[in-house]
């Protein structure tokens, strides 16, 4: 089974000082440490287990400059057998649709039996590329995949829905999937899996190479139009209940009920 995984390397918020850049668009990425986003670790470990339980090939693809790298090297020492960098300096800024196009361009030709790719992205939570990818390709997909079982030309798919509810769908290969996190556990990569991925060789394709002109990519950029961020606003101090623990859970309850959140 050949499987490709498109995977993005994003800023580690959880637990960062966040701040508007002087564009207004952006954030300041000076002193942000970046890793690979967390839905793409779950799709890259489903992926590496498909290919152990039936052999193949795993291709690994990101889009993004040079210094994204560290999350093509994390997959190549987890198990893929190629990793693939689409960038150029004019593809930073068309939104997720002209992302998945160039992506799409970069598969070209190849046929894989399966795509996955992580069902959002930790920095700008779209959720869309995989479906239009799955547009371009002409291929059937399904979103939010909690579980994955691929037989005979045939993948069967979890899928989370809304209000806790979830279906099952087959779908016929090839096919895109977008993974949901809480499929699997990824792995652990050791060291010395990272120091020897280093030595294995990144391809690069431009958009030369792509052969994508100005002409085609240009109107892309136009599906999306980020006019500006905000933070959030800073929400008020917390509440302490003071008292016993009966005192503060009348305090609580009276809370509760003055909010609405309770009859």
């Amino acid at each position: 089974m050949n499987v490709a995984v498109f995977v993005k390397h994003v800023p580690d918020t959880a637990e960062a000082d966040l701040a508007i850049a002087a564009d207004g668009r952006s954030l300041k990425a000076a002193g942000l440490p970046y890793q690979m986003n967390e839905w793409d670790r779950f799709a890259l470990e489903e992926a590496v287990r498909l290919k152990e339980a039936s052999g193949g090939n795993l291709t690994a693809y990101l889009l993004g400059p040079e210094e994204c790298e560290d999350s093509l090297r994390r997959c190549l020492a987890v198990g893929a057998d190629r990793a693939v960098r689409v960038w150029d300096p004019t593809l930073g800024s068309g939104g997720p649709w002209a992302a998945a196009a160039t992506l799409a361009a970069a598969v070209g030709e190849t046929r894989y039996d399966l795509v996955l790719c992580g069902a959002q992205a930790d920095d700008d939570g779209y959720g869309a590329v995989g479906g239009l990818l799955a547009e371009l390709l002409d291929l059937p997909a399904a979103t939010l995949v909690t579980r994955l079982e691929v037989g005979d030309g045939v993948a069967v798919c979890h899928r989370e829905l809304e209000a806790g509810w979830s279906e099952r769908v087959e779908l016929d290969l090839p096919a895109v999937v977008t993974i949901q996190t809480g499929i699997n556990e990824p792995r652990y990569v050791s060291i010395l899996g990272i120091r020897k991925a280093r030595s294995k060789p990144i391809d690069l394709l431009d958009r030369t190479a792509l052969d994508l002109s100005e002409d085609q990519f240009d109107p892309l950029c136009g599906f999306l139009d980020l006019v500006s961020l905000e933070l959030p606003p800073p929400g008020r101090e917390a509440q302490l209940l003071q008292g016993s623990p009966d005192e503060a859970a009348r305090q609580l309850a009276a809370v509760l009920k003055e909010k609405g959140g309770v009859l």
